[in-house]
């Protein structure tokens, strides 16, 4: 729902193609969270390069090595030790050693933590309430999806947990105002959802990129674009869809514009009976961190636990965009996404739904490795927090972002894990 719904854009499709590409905010990138511009498979990085030139002095039968001779390695290192073993430099090396410590000490402590956290056995029962929800690119309201992928939809997703689905209806424009001609086939997909997976609800997924950190982008400091996104949410409700479902990023801990955005939001889907839904973005999981990360990057990742707690209370559902973490390890983002569950389920009232996220797209950078962030890793740690927090809670679930970029292991551990 990559900030992440991150930012990507599930409108746009190369050549036809079912697969979408592009820039609207995804949770964490929803909204952050291919397809439709969320998440697509990265491309291969790197190329070898010319070796064994010539010219080049290498070892026998390695081209292009181009090492120095092993007596000038030992003497080099001869030069350093001896330098960094004089006595006027004592001082400094202790310091050297105690700023070394103390910046490694809580990298340690947190790794240790996480991994603890991981450990163990799920409790019986923490598996699926038939609360599930998953996000759908924009190619499924703007004409290129027919019957037959609605077909295809419903046999994968009967018999899982999946109730809910946040269809990508927007973007917003930074004004608040939704185009009409972003959703033309939305009736249809309702009706074709309707008639197929009886008791599942089709939600908009609406967002647009915030200007919290640059200057462009949607100012929730507006009292008029808060008017304004308010009206584009009985426009789209009354295009037939059974719920609004939020993605505004990046959006940071404590702002106030849009805890009244959701009040307003709130009176207009309680009055129409169905669910106002929201992705949000992961809580602060130690004393001070956002602070610290947004003083060093002037980018703030995390909510503290008070202000999710205050936007939990104003939904009917809150999605946590657990993934782009960063985590170089499996067990550690299981671990992570563990921690995140407990903290959650610790604020979220009980009238409200809880999905926790699952990383349904394939790419490695600094933010997000595929081999640690993985759908089994992500459902472990769902369960072990449910199982240490609160395990009879029923308004729980998992969210899975996005329908476009996910591989057949991603779905077989969703079932396995949790829909089983």
């Amino acid at each position: 729902m990559h900030t992440g719904p991150g930012t990507s854009d599930p409108r746009n499709a190369a050549n036809g193609s079912d697969d979408e590409a592009g820039g609207q905010p995804r949770p964490d990138r929803p909204g952050k969270p291919g397809e439709d511009g969320a998440r697509s498979p990265s491309d291969a990085i790197g190329a070898e390069g010319d070796s064994g030139a010539e010219g080049d002095k290498g070892l026998p039968g390695v081209p292009g090595a181009d090492r120095a001779r092993p007596s000038a390695v030992a003497g080099w290192r001869r030069r350093v030790l001896d330098l960094w073993r004089r006595p006027s430099l004592r001082w400094p090396r202790r310091v050297a050693l105690a700023l070394v410590t103390v910046l490694l000490l809580p990298v340690l402590a947190a790794g240790i933590a996480l991994r603890v956290n991981y450990a163990g056995d799920p409790a019986p029962g923490t598996r699926t309430r038939d609360r599930d929800a998953l996000w759908l690119g924009h190619a499924w309201v703007d004409g290129r999806k027919r019957d037959a992928d609605v077909g295809d939809l419903a046999r994968r997703l009967r018999r899982t947990g999946i109730r809910d689905l946040y269809v990508h209806a927007g973007p917003l424009e930074h004004d608040g105002t939704l185009p009409r001609s972003a959703y033309p086939r939305a009736r249809w997909l309702i009706t074709a959802v309707h008639r197929e997976l009886p008791g599942v609800r089709v939600q908009a997924w609406l967002g647009d990129a915030l200007a919290s950190e640059g200057p462009h982008g949607m100012r929730l400091e507006r009292e008029a674009t808060r008017a304004a996104v308010v009206r584009s949410t009985r426009q789209i409700l009354a295009a037939g869809f059974d719920g609004a479902h939020f993605d505004l990023e990046p959006l940071h801990s404590g702002d106030r514009n849009y805890l009244s955005l959701l009040d307003g939001l709130r009176r207009v889907t309680r009055a129409e009976g169905v669910p106002l839904s929201v992705a949000a973005h992961q809580i602060d999981p130690l004393p001070a961190a956002n602070s610290v990360r947004g003083a060093l990057t002037g980018h703030p990742k995390w909510w503290s636990q008070a202000y999710f707690g205050q936007v939990a209370r104003r939904v009917d559902q809150i999605a946590v965009m657990t993934y782009d973490t960063a985590l170089p390890l499996e067990s550690l983002f299981g671990g992570y996404v563990a921690q995140q569950t407990s903290l959650a389920l610790e604020v979220t009232p009980e009238s409200t739904d809880l999905l926790m996220g699952l990383p349904f797209f394939h790419e490695d950078d600094m933010s997000h490795h595929e081999s640690a962030e993985t759908v089994a890793a992500a459902v472990r740690g769902t369960r072990l927090g449910l199982s240490r927090t609160d395990r009879t809670r029923t308004r729980f679930g998992v969210a899975l972002y996005v329908d476009f970029a996910a591989h057949e292991e991603d779905w077989a551990a969703y079932r396995e894990g949790w829909a089983g």
